[in-house]
Order: structure tokens, then sequence, then C-alpha cells
């Protein structure tokens, strides 16, 4: 009988923390989310705060206090996650299981390792913006919002082969550049002149490093050109795709609670999650 118990609370702690499906498991999803949203936050006001160049002991203010709360909130967090988690899964080892159990240490680290200074620390705060990659998981899960996701998913391979054509162009003019202005006008190494070509490329214009030779500006004035004709090449993949599932979809019959397709006309039931179908569940998105 205990282990049954056990086995039920472990079910139940896994559907909160992982079954994005359920309500609650949203609902936990968004809370986990908006607590690292808001760690990272702190990150940033203390360290514009002039006691945050004071030891971290020494702060007779709140921040220390919110980092105690928010470290043992991921570390609940991370534990439960382990404890529901089957082995199966290998949570600890996949990519969100290590950034949680990274976010959770700092503080631990700066009490073990007293001499560290704490802003070193920083850094592996920081990293807590990456608990916010969950939400990737979410957007399919969001109405409208899996039509981009599915789109993004669709296109990728030639959203990877434009990003791969882009990025040889930039070496290619970056070396051009490398070879044309040399050191002498700020064009050191190569990965500095393909820093230059993404500026560039993307019209941002620093100004840090510019040509100074007639053929250095005929090159950067090429490259402008390239930048304006291709950078709206993705935008326009993923128009065409997006535009093509709305039409696709008219008349789909899609099911109301996790906005999955596919079903047949006499289905009942969704084939995904198994919510009963509306007599009236075709999309118009």
């Amino acid at each position: 009988m205990t282990d049954i118990r056990k086995s039920t609370w472990r079910q139940k702690i896994y559907s909160c923390l992982f079954d994005i499906h359920t309500r609650s498991g949203r609902k936990m999803e968004f809370f986990w989310i908006f607590m690292a949203i808001a760690s990272v936050v702190l990150v940033f006001i203390e360290s514009g705060d002039p006691q945050s160049l004071r030891p971290l002991v020494e702060r007779e203010n709140i921040y220390l206090k919110l980092e105690v709360f928010f470290t043992v909130i991921f570390s609940l967090e991370y534990f439960l996650r382990l404890f529901s988690t089957p082995k199966e899964k290998t949570y600890a080892f996949r990519f969100l299981g290590i950034i949680d159990l990274l976010t959770t240490l700092p503080l631990y680290i700066f009490l073990f390792f007293p001499a560290l200074a704490w802003e070193y620390v920083v850094v592996i705060r920081l990293l807590r913006v990456l608990r916010v990659l969950r939400i990737f998981k979410m957007l399919r899960y969001i109405g409208s919002a899996s039509l981009l996701w599915d789109s993004i998913i669709s296109v990728r391979k030639k959203l990877l082969v434009f990003f791969t054509f882009v990025m040889i162009l930039l070496c290619l003019f970056g070396g051009v550049m490398y070879v044309i202005e040399g050191p002498e006008h700020g064009f050191t190494s190569l990965p500095i002149s393909v820093y230059w070509a993404v500026v560039t490329m993307t019209t941002v214009g620093y100004g840090d490093i510019t040509p100074h030779t007639p053929a250095g500006r005929i090159l950067a004035s090429m490259l402008i050109l390239i930048g304006y004709s291709i950078i709206a090449i993705p935008t326009g993949v993923l128009t065409a795709h997006m535009t093509e599932v709305l039409q696709r979809q008219r008349h789909v019959r899609r099911c109301e609670y996790c906005h999955k397709s596919g079903h047949d006309d006499e289905a009942q039931f969704c084939k995904h999650c198994g919510h009963p179908l509306s007599a009236h569940s075709h999309s118009d998105r």
C-alpha cells in the first residue's frame, strides 16, 4: 500500500512538473518561467546598486534574502523533478535538467567557497535566463502561437540553408576585407573582419571599424546592398508557409483542448489527449 501511494504521488508530481497537456502542468510551467525571469531581473537590479560592491554577507538589504528564496525554490523544483522522473527519462542528463542544476548552484558555491568573489558567480546566476527556454514547449499549446512554432519546424531546413549561405558570405567578405585593409586600418584578424561583415550586412554600422581604401569602400557598399536584399528572406519563407498552412487548416478538424489536428470526420475523441471533440471543431484560425 505504501509503494502504491508513493507511486501515485510521483505520478501527480510528474504530471504537474512535466505534463503540459494538463491545465495544472501548464500553470506550473508558467510559474517556473516567471520565477526564472524574476531571478534574472534581480541580478540586473542588484548590479546597479552601490551596495553590490560590498561582500554579499555584509549587505544589509533584501538582495541576499531574495537570492536565498530563489535558491530554495529552484532546489526544491530540481529535487522534485528528479524524484518524479522515471529512470528511463534521464531528466538529470538532458539539456534543461543540466541547466536546472546549474541555476541552483550559485549560492551553494559561494557558501562552500567564500573566498570566491560574488561577482564571478553572477554569470552562473544569469544562466537562469535559459530556463525561459521552457516556453518553447508551451508555444505549441497556446492557440495561434502553435502555427508559428509549426511553421518554424517545417521550414527549418530552408532556414538552415539560408543561414549557412549567409555565414559563407560573411566569411568571404570578411576575408577579402582583411586582405584589402589590413591591420593598419583596424582589421587585425579574421574574426574581427567577420565581425565587421556581420555589422555591415545587418546595416547596423557601429562605426568602430571602417574601410579606408577605395576597394574596401566598394566592397562595403556591395555587402550593404546584399544585406538589404537577403535580410527579408527568412520572413518571406515563414510567411509563405504560414499562409499555406492557414489555407489548408480551414477545413481541418482540431481539438479545442490540445489544439492538435488530424482527426477523422467521425471521431468523437481526440487521438492525442483523449478530450471529447465538439461537433463544430473545425479550425478557421
